[in-house]
């Protein structure tokens, strides 16, 4: 597994705003539009209408959700290039989770947000920067007025294949004071961290 503990030198973290869109296109590439042109829409949408959609259209529906806001995740920056990303938003803007099996609700807690994705651009992988981008993301949520933060992390049983770490991976979920709620998958746990008791 990458080392979680290094750090990139000198990255900051901000929300994915209206004028720092060219900065995800940069980060995905504007044609491949990052894992498989996802472009970030997997959990916002069914398999049939994700799998509908060529990766332009991906791209455009995308960008109307970060034009109308709030803020769908966190960007990571080094001297002022993006080199990473954590999507971040409430459960009820990720519809396919509840048809999902592994990462489905368990329970009613009010206030649920959820990490669902993690980018992070070539050269800069193995470098740390998925715990810090989960920490600035929990930050954002928090700002936000989450009550609650989950995840679906894959536990690595084995070294992990590109792509395979895109929901995360519970040893950085772990670190982060996320707790196991749910496995509904032997390697997909359902984690949940409470917001200063509020939940």
């Amino acid at each position: 597994m990458a080392n979680q503990q290094a750090r990139p030198r000198d990255v900051s973290f901000t929300p994915l705003t209206p004028e720092r869109w060219d900065d995800l296109v940069d980060l995905f590439g504007s044609e491949r539009g990052a894992s498989s042109g996802c472009w970030c829409m997997w959990w916002r949408l069914s398999s049939g209408e994700f799998s509908s959609l060529e990766r332009a259209q991906r791209r455009d529906a995308f960008r109307a959700i970060v034009e109308q806001g709030p803020p769908p995740g966190i960007l990571a920056y080094d001297d002022g290039k993006a080199i990473g990303w954590c999507a971040v938003g409430p459960r009820e803007t990720l519809p396919k989770l509840a048809r999902s099996r592994v990462s489905r609700a368990a329970g009613d807690a009010p206030g649920v947000w959820f990490v669902s994705c993690f980018y992070v651009r070539s050269g800069c992988r193995g470098d740390g920067l998925m715990a810090p981008l989960l920490a600035a993301a929990v930050r954002f949520a928090d700002e936000q007025g989450a009550q609650v933060i989950e995840a679906c992390p894959i536990e690595p049983k084995r070294k992990l294949q590109w792509g395979e770490g895109f929901v995360g991976v519970h040893q950085v979920f772990e670190g982060a004071g996320f707790e196991e709620v749910a496995r509904r998958s032997p390697t997909r746990p359902l984690m949940r961290l409470v917001l200063d008791g509020r939940a």
